[in-house]
């Protein structure tokens, strides 16, 4: 199948980017890494009127140390987070998930921004960002603005994003030098679509334990994180991980095996983090 017809423009700054997309309307769509976007026109999933390519603002691209946090381009590729030495040292949580991301084709043009806009629920920064309580900072016609990622994620593929606007940047606080990070995911070959996975983030002042593959956007497992912060053993922990958790069967697995597979993760991520070698 082909996609539709429709008008291709390419944008050189985020200003441009806006007024383009203001010029061209609610069905104009803005063209990143482009791996998710144009499968789903090539399957008519997806029928925008025009293409904005925001591929080479560089304004966007890059990761770096601020001050308390850390700051993710929008375009910044899987592959160059995969690399970048900033996310090994800072954001293990994050390290530890991009290598998960599809196969090493996707992550060479996949970008962080355009997988957080996607918002599909099975994918891994999503959980990532709720996880490290980052915030989304988006740009369109009313200016600009941050969102909490709990907030960006609405439902199934949808964010808090309107018409004519785009991610340009994540920031992630720095976490505490004694933070633990957990991720775990469950697929029937490498770089499948997870069945289920998990990722997690334990310092002293919070926990959050975030599912991804589970239901229609990432899920906080709010009961499960009581219960680590009261000091629950692991299987006491995992026995309440999907309380509350409207949890979405599919194909790859019924409502009922990804219950289980939530317990199992979570249990396995609290044993892994109780070693001294496992730490953020």
């Amino acid at each position: 199948m082909k996609t539709n017809a429709f008008a291709y423009r390419r944008a050189d700054t985020v200003e441009d980017a806006v007024r383009i997309a203001r010029e061209e309307g609610d069905e104009a769509r803005f063209l990143a890494g482009g791996q998710s976007l144009l499968a789903a026109m090539n399957f008519r999933l997806d029928e925008p009127t025009a293409l904005i390519d925001i591929s080479r603002i560089e304004d966007l691209r890059g990761v770096s140390r601020g001050d308390g946090e850390i700051v993710i381009g929008a375009l910044t590729r899987h592959a160059d987070v995969e690399a970048s030495p900033v996310i090994a040292e800072h954001l293990p949580l994050v390290a530890a998930a991009i290598r998960e991301v599809a196969h090493p084709a996707i992550r060479n043009r996949g970008t962080f921004g355009g997988s957080l806009a996607l918002a599909d629920p099975a994918a891994e920064l999503p959980a990532c960002a709720v996880a490290l309580d980052a915030r989304i900072h988006i740009a369109g016609p009313g200016g600009a603005r941050a969102v909490a990622a709990d907030d960006f994620f609405r439902g199934l593929y949808e964010t808090a994003l309107e018409p004519g606007e785009l991610v340009t940047h994540v920031t992630v606080p720095l976490p505490a030098p004694e933070a633990r990070h957990g991720f775990a995911e469950l697929a029937r070959r490498h770089g499948d679509y997870a069945m289920t996975g998990l990722a997690m983030m334990r310092a002293p002042e919070r926990t959050r334990v975030v599912y991804f593959a589970l239901s229609e956007r990432p899920v906080r497992a709010r009961a499960a994180e009581a219960a680590i912060e009261r000091g629950a053993s692991p299987a006491d922990c995992a026995a309440v991980a999907d309380e509350g958790l409207d949890v979405l069967g599919d194909n790859s697995a019924s409502e009922a095996t990804k219950r289980h597979y939530a317990r199992v993760l979570l249990r396995r991520a609290l044993e892994a983090i109780a070693s001294p070698e496992t730490t953020s």
